[in-house]
């Protein structure tokens, strides 16, 4: 890749991060040389991109003009190489944003293949269970569970998982066994993300909901966390089947009210640039799809 479309790549990595060392740091520069060939980027174009201060770095009204007509354009070089390529291998780099819990135990596991396919694709996963902002972080597909907000980005349905109460045969030892969703006022609930909150559990049973307001000493952010505290014997969850799937296979953790349903999660790939994603981010996506639904 040329010097000049690496620069113009590094420009928009910037603007969304609003910092020369976060953008540095995605790409394996250094602050000093990150800001040296911004700096040669504006005096080649006569124009000042960014305003920078000690505290933050803002593009300016130039610069913010440029950053709308220059991130198409990269896109639309990255589908060009692709197409000229021919081969259907993928280059570059790829920024996939999902849920620890869920890429550790679900996605990664699956790719071998993907990587084994495209050995000149540098897959970069960004983990977290917080929402990502795929413009700012520059994440190319992102995987979300549960409703999409309305959005102008492309969402493919990878599959749908149904949500579990579960416990650990410890604590079912000690605090007994909930016959019926009411039966969980008495118990220590640990609320995590997968969770529906103190707001209570909605449960149906052939047609009859029920709602049960829910309390717990402990509170976690994170959905593996949850799982590791159902494992301790802290209390009872609600969780993903693909949150806890080689546990309840193991009988470390028991599934609680079976004939009562919880919900499912649909499970969604999000890409960045909509119809004008880039390759790799629909190949991948094409991938996960067809692995989940090979696998039911």
């Amino acid at each position: 890749m040329s010097d000049s479309v690496a620069a113009l790549r590094l420009f928009c990595r910037v603007a969304r991060t609003e910092s020369f060392t976060a953008a540095g740091r995605e790409v394996g520069l250094s602050q000093p040389s990150v800001s040296r060939i911004i700096s040669k980027l504006e005096k080649d174009l006569g124009a000042a991109l960014f305003v920078r201060s000690t505290h933050a770095v803002k593009l300016t009204e130039a610069g913010a003009d440029y950053l709308d007509r220059i991130e198409p354009i990269l896109a639309s070089l990255d589908e060009a190489n692709h197409v000229a390529r021919g081969d259907g291998k993928l280059k570059g780099r790829l920024r996939v944003g999902c849920a620890t819990s869920f890429a550790v135990r679900e996605v990664i596991p699956r790719i071998p293949d993907f990587v084994k396919e495209h050995p000149e694709l540098q897959i970069d996963f960004v983990l977290t269970d917080s929402m990502q902002d795929l413009i700012d972080q520059a994440i190319d597909v992102a995987i979300r569970f549960g409703e999409l907000a309305d959005s102008t980005l492309v969402a493919r349905k990878i599959g749908e998982t149904r949500r579990m109460v579960i416990a650990s045969p410890a604590y079912l030892e000690k605090a007994g066994t909930p016959k019926s969703p009411a039966d969980l006022a008495g118990h220590q609930v640990v609320v995590g993300p997968a969770g529906m909150g103190t707001a209570g559990w909605k449960f149906t049973k052939k047609g009859k909901q029920l709602s049960v307001r829910v309390e717990g000493q402990v509170t976690v952010n994170v959905n593996e966390a949850a799982t590791a505290a159902a494992l301790a014997g802290l209390g009872i969850i609600t969780t993903s089947y693909w949150g806890c799937k080689s546990e309840i296979e193991s009988g470390r953790l028991v599934q609680l009210l079976p004939d009562w349903e919880i919900g499912t999660v649909e499970v969604n790939a999000l890409l960045a640039g909509g119809r004008d994603a880039k390759p790799s981010a629909r190949a991948f996506t094409d991938f996960l799809i067809r692995s989940f639904r090979n696998s039911k």
